[in-house]
């Protein structure tokens, strides 16, 4: 029997933070969501554990109360030019319907939040975290 989930300092890739921050999550959730992840084992954790944690806890947790009787929670994530984007979709409704509120999280990290609607309903936020290199420019 599992003791707990792994704290986010503990987490060696992305992927296994997502999984980490999600799965309590569901499981606490009153009605069942389907999860689909799609978060090569390669892309490292693009910042701080614990506030990157905090902004997905954030943003699941918004997705899954615009799912009270249950639904899909993709979670996908790719390297751009611009940096590492994180993206949470649901099946909830749509982002005119629903509080869409900005975790300090993401202030604290510099993260960029893009909202928009997904096609087939829901909603779908995009984060960017800023590349490594552009950071390092920065603090150059």
């Amino acid at each position: 029997m599992a003791k707990g989930w792994m704290e986010p300092e503990q987490c060696r890739n992305l992927l296994v933070l997502v999984e980490t921050v999600t799965a309590p999550l569901l499981i606490q959730h009153q009605a069942p969501v389907c999860l689909e992840l799609d978060i090569d084992l390669e892309i490292p954790i693009p910042c701080d554990h614990q506030r990157t944690a905090d902004l997905i806890t954030a943003l699941s947790k918004q997705a899954l109360e615009a799912m009270p009787d249950g639904g899909d929670l993709m979670i996908t994530a790719c390297q751009s030019e611009s940096g590492l984007e994180l993206e949470i979709a649901d099946s909830g409704t749509d982002a005119t319907k629903r509080e869409r509120h900005l975790p300090i999280a993401a202030a604290a990290i510099n993260a960029e939040l893009q909202w928009q609607n997904c096609p087939q309903g829901g909603v779908a936020v995009t984060i960017v975290f800023p590349s490594q290199s552009s950071s390092s420019r920065l603090a150059a």
